[in-house]
């Protein structure tokens, strides 16, 4: 029994879990990071996505399951291994999907459509457009958004379309990274893991890359000075949190290019002490700013 839990746990992924933080921007950016209501249904609605988002994990695993034997890393997964039946793995597939929604239809309408929509988008990823090329980080970027929106409907609060964009960039800056680490790493053996990453090249990344880094970082930095933002917080200083912003989009870049890494945002992020700490001083900055 016990190690039937620490299988589907492993094949749940936790770690990437932490994709689902940026259901918290809403709270944040709102002003209602200490109203407890709100932070409520915030953090019920992040274990929401943490069921569905593993639940999509599980699939995933499923759909994958002949290409995963045969790779070097992911044939030691449960399910490609065949420590984990198909079978098990599947109820519990659908008893988490089942348990997700039956959830959000307590907290509200727009949440669940929402928390829906998201679902649906990471069904058509799993079974096509991961294999489209440019589309398949745009279905990544969407991914993020949907989480943001989820956050804000929960607490019925307005979105900032700055906050929309800023994400969608982000999200693109990290995919496309991601994407061109796995490039480099496996080389000519590229497309016989992903058969989308046979429709890339490392020029072709690069260029991508260049884009959303400079659409990010000029992005942000207009949202800290833009008028609507000054009158929503009463005041200029979040100018001051663009030095993080760069540092930390810079760092990232860093870790892709120098030290070969990239793949898994969710692992740096805990790996990488500069990162971690510039991280830090940025929530630390920003919710003096917001709050002090």
């Amino acid at each position: 029994m016990f190690s039937h839990i620490r299988l589907i746990w492993k094949t749940l992924r936790p770690n990437q879990w932490i994709k689902n933080l940026f259901i918290f921007a809403g709270l944040l950016f709102s002003q209602n990071f200490f109203n407890l209501p709100f932070l409520i249904k915030t953090i019920m609605a992040f274990l929401i996505f943490c069921l569905l988002s593993g639940s999509v994990y599980i699939l995933n695993d499923i759909i994958d399951l002949e290409q995963d034997k045969v790779h070097a890393i992911k044939s030691r997964r449960p399910l490609a291994s065949g420590k984990l039946k198909v079978s098990y793995a599947l109820s519990i597939f659908i008893i988490m999907v089942l348990l997700s929604f039956g959830l959000a239809s307590r907290l509200n309408l727009p949440f669940f459509l929402v928390a829906a929509s998201y679902f649906l988008l990471q069904m058509a990823y799993c079974f096509y457009l991961k294999h489209i090329v440019i589309l398949d980080v745009f279905a990544i970027a969407c991914g993020f958004v949907l989480r943001v929106i989820a956050g804000t409907v929960v607490i019925s609060v307005e979105i900032s379309s700055w906050l929309i964009i800023c994400t969608i960039l982000l999200a693109l800056f990290l995919a496309l990274s991601k994407r061109k680490h796995e490039l480099v790493i496996l080389e000519k053996e590229a497309a016989n893991h992903k058969r989308v990453l046979g429709e890339y090249t490392p020029y072709l990344l690069d260029q991508m890359i260049s884009v959303v880094t400079a659409s990010t970082v000029v992005c942000y930095a207009l949202y800290t000075m833009a008028q609507e933002t000054i009158r929503k917080f009463g005041n200029r200083n979040l100018i001051f949190t663009i030095p993080f912003v760069f540092y930390g989009i810079f760092r990232y870049l860093y870790l892709v290019y120098k030290k070969g890494v990239g793949g898994n945002p969710e692992t740096h992020l805990f790996m990488d002490k500069p990162l971690l700490i510039n991280i830090f001083l940025w929530v630390i900055t920003l919710g003096i700013i917001l709050y002090g």
